[in-house]
């Protein structure tokens, strides 16, 4: 299934001009990588959130959160949010710069 393209151009105006942004193509979506961490992504119409463990159970009380999970296992740290609770840019602009912060705070990968 394809995913959101629209969704991905609005994440990239918020984070692309960042230095260290990178996307990649996975998981049949993309993924927006700072310094080589995962941030945030784009998975059918959905926006996916690195939050980190500490705010995990306070993102997933967010419109439009929920867990995030990809292998019948739930991946702690991460929420898939709704593509519709994404309609205003200051909606979207909260979950990707909560993400980015999260992935900033990582110490970079090794290129």
């Amino acid at each position: 299934m394809a995913y959101d393209e629209v969704l991905a151009v609005r994440i990239q105006a918020i984070l692309g001009a960042q230095p260290g942004y990178q996307e990649k193509k996975m998981f049949g979506g993309v993924g927006c990588l700072l310094h080589g961490n995962m941030a945030c992504g784009v998975i059918d119409d959905d926006l996916i959130v690195r939050v980190g463990a500490e705010k995990y159970a306070q993102a997933l009380t967010r419109p439009g959160a929920r867990v995030f999970d990809m292998t019948g296992r739930p991946m702690t740290g991460w929420v898939r949010v709704a593509g519709e609770a994404l309609g205003t840019e200051q909606a979207l602009r909260d979950w990707v710069l909560q993400s980015a912060q999260y992935a900033l705070s990582l110490p970079p990968k090794a290129k």
